[in-house]
């Protein structure tokens, strides 16, 4: 198909990609064409979205081009991505990590381990962040890194992973995406990055302290303070008084239905004490907000209730203030509803393109018609009113 007969509900993949730049003219035009014609049916195979068999094999030797690789497709997202934060004071950059099965691809070359030993699956991990607005609506993608577990590794015991540099751990996705987050984010627009439990790494939160940037992280690990009326984080967070309490909704997962929980909310300042690293590496303290929110009377027919502990390097001077940090914690959500769109609205697995490479370019490009497909539905969801026009 041409760009130029595109209608106007296509226009938008159009611009989305217009500054594309894949060293070719034509690749360039291909990737456009590609978005508008996935875009269309993008729970399609590509064979059927394509329509035209010639088109069909345009696609794949699309895939299959050296000068095709997922930074280049998703450059142009990022900077629009930009350009539609600059619209507002503050932004959530939310990281989380996915993993893609292609278990039942066996002949798909490159793939590496994913899950457990015993499920013996292959695949391959995405890390991605994503920019959402205080409200939940998902502005597009701001970093995105796929990543692949040799076959066959022995997995690191916890004092083994303890003795490797940051550097060499897979964790360290987490920092890379934070730098990138500020490398790119407006200088005139408030950027707090909110993580799950895999980010309380210390680094992070070290990174955030030289770079004077804001990070939301729930805690993991129950670290030593250095302070000597109480040496743990959990049990200085339990010794403050109730702040008060808050309904909060817990999105369905694969553990339990959709549901409200009222908790109760303690916060305290806390300094916490570096962790040893190998090869001398000396960190400085680092001074953070703590959040405790717990369901003190969970319903019988819960197995595991709320218990989030928030640390956050801005300011929490009262009850609102706590208030506004969950509420910006509870927006993380976004972005596992965004990898459920790539998975089973955009059907990503089931693409057979023979090797992993080809596999990380196609999820690129798909990732940004994800990133439209979650907008849309968010915006009818929340908005039910607007003008369709909109």
């Amino acid at each position: 198909m041409s760009v130029k007969h595109i209608t106007a509900d296509e226009q938008w993949a159009v611009e989305e990609f217009a500054q594309v730049e894949l060293q070719d003219g034509r690749l360039n035009r291909r990737c456009q064409e590609l978005a508008v014609t996935l875009g269309q049916q993008p729970n399609a195979p590509i064979n059927q979205a394509c329509e035209e068999w010639a088109d069909t094999k345009a696609a794949y030797r699309f895939f299959d081009n050296a000068k095709v690789t997922p930074a280049g497709i998703l450059a142009p997202h990022h900077r629009c991505t930009v350009e539609r934060m600059r619209n507002h004071a503050l932004v959530l950059a939310v990281q989380d990590t996915t993993f893609f099965n292609y278990t039942h691809h066996p002949q798909t070359k490159g793939l590496g381990e994913i899950g457990t030993k015993k499920q013996n699956q292959r695949g391959f991990g995405m890390h991605s962040t994503l920019a959402v607005t205080p409200a939940g609506v998902p502005l597009g993608l701001l970093t995105q890194a796929f990543f692949t577990r040799p076959i066959g590794e022995p997995a690191h015991k916890p004092g083994e992973l303890q003795k490797l540099p940051i550097e060499e751990k897979e964790s360290y996705r987490w920092l890379q995406a934070f730098e990138q987050t500020l490398a790119l984010a407006p200088s005139d627009v408030q950027v707090l990055t909110v993580c799950d439990r895999e980010a309380d790494i210390y680094e992070m939160f070290v990174l955030a302290q030289e770079k004077a940037a804001d990070l939301l992280v729930r805690a993991s690990s129950n670290r030593r303070l250095a302070e000597q009326e109480v040496d743990k984080l959990w049990a200085k967070a339990e010794q403050q008084p109730l702040a008060g309490h808050l309904t909060v909704r817990i999105a369905k997962n694969q553990k339990q239905e959709a549901r409200e929980a009222t908790v109760s909310v303690r916060f305290t300042q806390v300094r916490l004490k570096p962790p040893w690293r190998p090869n001398g590496i000396k960190l400085p303290p680092v001074t953070l907000n703590a959040i405790l929110v717990r369901e003190d009377h969970p319903p019988d027919n819960i197995d595991e209730p709320i218990e989030w502990l928030l640390l956050i390097n801005l300011p929490v001077n009262d009850f609102e203030d706590a208030l506004q940090v969950i509420q910006w914690y509870c927006r993380r959500w976004q972005i596992e509803v965004y990898h459920k769109v790539i998975k089973s609205g955009c059907r990503v697995e089931d693409c057979r393109l023979q090797t992993a490479d080809r596999l990380h370019s196609y999820i690129a490009l798909m990732s940004v018609i994800a990133w439209r497909l979650h907008w849309l539905t968010y915006i009818n969801r929340a908005n039910p009113d607007l003008p369709c026009t909109v």
